[in-house]
């Protein structure tokens, strides 16, 4: 089941509200385990079902390769969100996130960086063909 438009950006939303939340009780400087854990558990309280390291089949010409991908989180099987704890982040985060967007076929996802003063300095919004 596809979310519309409008339920994606309302998930999308509460998602961004929870992790806000982790990172007011949790600041920055932790390990980036940690803050997946917490969003899990924020997200859960929501009533947000969440997997973590979700694997992500490979494709190499059309043959599904033994080697998969892990997505930190996936949200509602509809919303990946990249962890990251750096201090920078970098253009090489923002392809990653938009590659395993188009792999996963998800219009939605987010790279999330904890290491930042307020996290709304490090949140990055990604999306494919919405």
């Amino acid at each position: 089941m596809s979310l519309t438009k409008d339920e994606l950006n309302n998930l999308g939303t509460k998602v961004i509200g929870a992790a806000i939340e982790v990172h007011k009780e949790l600041g920055a400087g932790l390990l980036e385990s940690v803050y997946e854990s917490c969003l899990i558990e924020e997200l859960s309280q929501l009533g947000i079902k969440t997997k973590s390291q979700a694997e992500l089949p490979i494709f190499y010409k059309k043959k599904q390769l033994k080697k998969t991908y892990r997505i930190d989180l996936l949200v509602e099987d509809e919303i990946i969100i990249e962890l990251k704890c750096v201090d920078v982040l970098l253009p090489v985060h923002e392809v990653q996130l938009v590659t395993y967007m188009k792999l996963a076929n998800k219009k939605l996802g987010y790279l999330m960086n904890f290491n930042v003063s307020h996290l709304k300095y490090g949140i990055k919004r990604k999306v494919n063909g919405l």
